[in-house]
């Protein structure tokens, strides 16, 4: 029997978010808002913090700094329960960090110093130790420097091999971004990215597509088992072998957007591992991803489990 249900790996940051703020103050004046708030973040943080509160055995694997920002994190992981035994500290590199400006409709511009996230890297020697789980969850290609030339591919063929269900998204996509996951995608049962990342990283071969069907069609093409598409307002789009389907969302008012992508997969995952089918995991994401926007950070507006469940049961769904 492995050790946790799911471990978590990828981009670790620290947000400090403010709100509601319409304009930066000019010079050295002050404006007053509403709220601060400190928290864990990121496309592994995001997920495993959900996770861990919907009550399944989570790891994390991250790399932090050996500074107070990096205390903050595993003091705030450790409070959730996350095993933190794998979550590694830079002396030669800060933790990653964020500033984010929430305006009043929930969008987030970003301030991004980059940082330990960069220096993640796991051995292979440590590989059965991440995959001590059922299900790993990979977030973060984009911004983990050194596990994105192929150490990360290296990982998940690993995971595969030792049975484990994959889950992988990512974050800031480039040019570049497809030579890197056409070493991955052969290995992943559910492609995660956003529709708008996916549409990006498609269309940057040259191609225009036309259709989330297709959309999802070329990246299972080139190895993924199945597409699962966050689309914002219109809930998510699923693509399997078999089947195709558009999960719709929930009806709130929005106060932060932040993490809303990072906390569906983190739902996603949770309901997988609690035997929930492919539809019904998918909307335990979407109603995990609408408690986050309710409220300021990555996990906010996620109590548990039941509460999530009366959620859905009470929410008013969109067309």
């Amino acid at each position: 029997m492995p050790t946790f249900d799911a471990v978590f790996l990828g981009f670790t940051t620290l947000d400090i978010a403010g709100r509601p703020i319409v304009a930066i103050p000019e010079g050295g004046n002050v404006d007053f808002i509403e709220e601060i708030r400190i928290n864990p973040a990121g496309t592994a943080s995001g997920a495993v913090m959900n996770a861990a509160k919907m009550g399944i055995n989570c790891a994390t694997v991250a790399c932090v700094g050996n500074d107070e920002k990096g205390d903050i994190i595993v003091d705030f992981y450790e409070r959730m329960g996350i095993d933190c035994s794998m979550v590694q500290r830079s002396s030669k590199t800060p933790t990653s960090s964020t500033i984010l400006t929430i305006r009043p409709n929930g969008d987030r511009p970003a301030l991004h110093a980059r940082g330990a996230s960069d220096d993640l890297f796991v051995e292979e020697s440590d590989f059965d130790r991440v995959c001590d789980a059922r299900y790993l969850h990979h977030g973060g290609t984009g911004l983990l420097n050194a596990m994105d030339h192929g150490q990360s591919a290296r990982l998940m063929a690993h995971a595969k091999r030792k049975g484990l269900t994959t889950t992988f998204d990512l974050i800031a996509p480039n040019d570049d971004t497809m030579s890197l996951l056409k070493e991955v995608l052969p290995n992943v049962d559910y492609f995660m990215p956003s529709m708008e990342e996916a549409e990006f990283i498609a269309e940057s071969t040259g191609v225009k597509f036309v259709s989330p069907t297709e959309l999802a069609r070329f990246f299972m093409d080139h190895g993924a088992g199945a597409c699962i598409f966050k689309w914002g307002s219109k809930g998510s789009f699923i693509k399997t072998a078999d089947t195709e389907k558009r999960v719709p969302a929930f009806k709130i008012d929005v106060s932060d957007t932040t993490g809303c992508g990072d906390s569906y997969c983190g739902g996603f995952i949770a309901g997988l591992s609690l035997g929930y089918d492919l539809e019904q995991a998918c909307q335990l994401g979407t109603a995990t991803s609408a408690l986050v926007a309710t409220a300021l950070g990555s996990d906010a507006g996620v109590v548990d489990l039941e509460t999530t469940k009366a959620f859905i049961k009470s929410a008013t769904v969109l067309s």
